[in-house]
């Protein structure tokens, strides 16, 4: 009998695959060393930018994305957008943020833009392995600290729908003030026409307006631009 590919062999067992994306490469060795102890886990794909994610995520079809939310010098938040970009086109997928970064703010962004689960990278290695495991059930998984931020986040005062903006959302919403096409936006952010589109699209929705116009309109009335 020939041996199974990975993706076959991931279909015909319970193994989980799992696609890395974090900017560092020592920590994604760090994650594979540590992951692919367990039996029951196999890294299959790994990716250092929101682009190479997006490349590889369709053919290595992962079942859990562990997610870095810093992914460039340039924000710290791009994982974010990266985040939607996948549930939007992958809604199986199960995307879990492990980052360094913690507030209440973070994530619930994180949350709304799909994750299923939020730990932070000094969480110990067990607690990694059983948000995975929580999160391939279709299972949420936060660890304390993370839990407790989203409690804090959801028991905050209602704001405006225009503090709702995410930073990529607000920078988009600055270059549609300028008159710029989806495509000129993503070239400018450099993120794809769609994700643009999809930023769009959460901008109008946010500001309960339905075109774009009235969102710059909008935002500039609230001082948002």
């Amino acid at each position: 009998m020939a041996a199974l590919t990975p993706a076959e062999h991931i279909e015909h067992t319970d193994v989980v695959g799992i696609m890395l994306v974090d900017d560092h490469a020592i920590v994604r060795q760090g994650l594979r060393s540590i992951l692919e102890r367990e039996d029951d886990m196999q890294v299959v794909a790994e990716a250092s930018t929101a682009a190479e994610a997006m490349a590889v995520v369709g053919h290595t079809r992962p079942q859990i994305v562990l997610l870095d939310l810093k992914l460039s010098t340039s924000s710290d938040t791009e994982g974010l957008d990266l985040c939607a970009e996948l549930v939007r086109l992958h809604p199986e997928l199960g995307v879990l943020v492990l980052t360094t970064f913690l507030d209440e703010h973070l994530v619930l962004q994180a949350v709304r833009a799909g994750a299923r689960g939020y730990v932070v990278k000094d969480v110990d290695t067990s607690a990694l392995i059983r948000a995975i495991r929580d999160v391939s059930r279709g299972e949420s998984a936060f660890d304390a600290r993370s839990a407790s931020a989203m409690v804090r986040g959801l028991n905050q005062p209602e704001t405006s729908n225009a503090m709702k903006l995410t930073a990529r959302e607000s920078e988009v919403l600055r270059l549609l003030a300028r008159g710029m096409s989806n495509r000129d936006i993503g070239a400018k952010l450099y993120i794809s026409e769609t994700t643009a589109k999809f930023h769009v699209g959460n901008i109008l929705r946010k500001l309960g307006v339905t075109r774009r116009a009235e969102a710059v309109y909008e935002a500039s009335k609230m001082g948002v631009i």
